[in-house]
Order: structure tokens, then sequence, then C-alpha cells
């Protein structure tokens, strides 16, 4: 009960911070001259809170493993990624964008993976994640490497975030399946409880 209940968080997190990161991802490219200081704070704060919603999830079960297999060290991972973001100097785009790239890069490889084993269990939007998961892993790297101009970096970094925040959700909402509780016997009748969500 207590893994289900912590799932129900990490789903539920995960979910709201990846809505955030899309919609955050958005305002970026609508405005990419957006004061440096709130860039770093944002980035930081999100990548922390999303590392601690990987470790959520990847302590508690879901019914198919799949959203969370690799969450352990890349949870450690954007903690302390959110936590350097958040020391750098304000005014460095450069750092922030390179390790905000590195991330979105490597999360989008895993998904790719989970893209496959989500194909294998036989759900249906796992072409949706492979979809995005490489539009995520394309232009994390782009981020993370390419030489261009702060405006050109924080457009890209809104992409980042978008295609990243779209994932999130795809991979909340059909990879991450909470397991009810077996039927009880209610007076003479029996409640199905197996239903997945």
């Amino acid at each position: 009960m207590r893994s289900d209940r912590l799932l129900w968080f990490a789903k539920a997190g995960y979910a709201l911070l990846s809505a955030f990161c899309c919609a955050l991802g958005i305002f970026v490219i609508a405005k990419p001259a957006l004061s440096p200081i709130f860039v770093h704070i944002i980035a930081g704060c999100v990548l922390i809170a999303l590392g601690i919603v990987k470790l959520m999830g990847y302590f508690s079960r879901d019914l198919y493993q799949l959203a969370f297999q690799h969450d352990l060290a890349f949870g450690i991972l954007l903690m302390a990624a959110g936590s350097r973001i958040l020391f750098i100097p304000k005014q460095d785009l450069n750092i922030l964008c390179i390790v905000l790239g590195i991330v979105i890069l490597a999360d989008g490889l895993f998904k790719i993976q989970t893209a496959f084993d989500a194909r294998r269990f036989g759900i249906r939007i796992w072409w949706l994640i492979l979809l995005f998961a490489a539009c995520a892993g394309i232009v994390g790297g782009l981020l993370a490497f390419h030489p261009g101009g702060a405006r050109d970096r924080m457009v890209l970094s809104g992409l980042a975030l978008m295609f990243e925040g779209i994932l999130g959700i795809c991979v909340a909402c059909g990879a991450l399946k909470i397991r009810r509780r077996p039927a009880v016997q209610r007076g003479n009748k029996y409640v199905d409880q197996t239903i997945t969500r």
C-alpha cells in the first residue's frame, strides 16, 4: 500500500512537472530575451523537483516498471545538475545550456529504450514516446553542443523543454500504470479492482 501511494505521488508529480516544462518551453520560445537569473532559478528548481519525483517512482512499483526503470542514477543526476545550475554565475548561459542539453539528451536516449519496451508490452502510444524521445534527444544534443548566440540557445532551450515536457506526459499517461488491489467481497458481490489506470 505504501508503494502504491508513493507511485500515485510520483505519477502525479511527473505529469504536473512535465506539463510545467512544456509550458515553460513555449514561454521561453516566445520570449527568448528573459532574465538569465530567472532562467537559472526556474531550471535549477525544476531539475531538482524532477530528480526527487524520479527517485520516488524508482522506489515504487508500477505495473510495467517501464517509466522509472533507469531513474535511480538519473534522479540523482538531475538533482546534482539542478544544484549546479542554481550555483553557477547567473550571467553564464553557456553552462546552463550545456548542462540542460546533456540532461535532456540522456533522458531522450533512455526513453527511446522505454518506447521499445512499451511496444513489447502492447502499449499503444509507444510510437509517441519514441517520437518525442527522439525529438528531445536531438534538440538536447544541439543545445549542449551548438555554438550559437544567446538568443539561439534560448530558443533551443525552449524547444528542448517543450519536447521533454510532452515526452514526460506521454510516459506518465501511457507507460505508467498503477495496479489496484485484487477483487474483494462486498456483501454478496465481488468487486474487481485489478483495473489499471
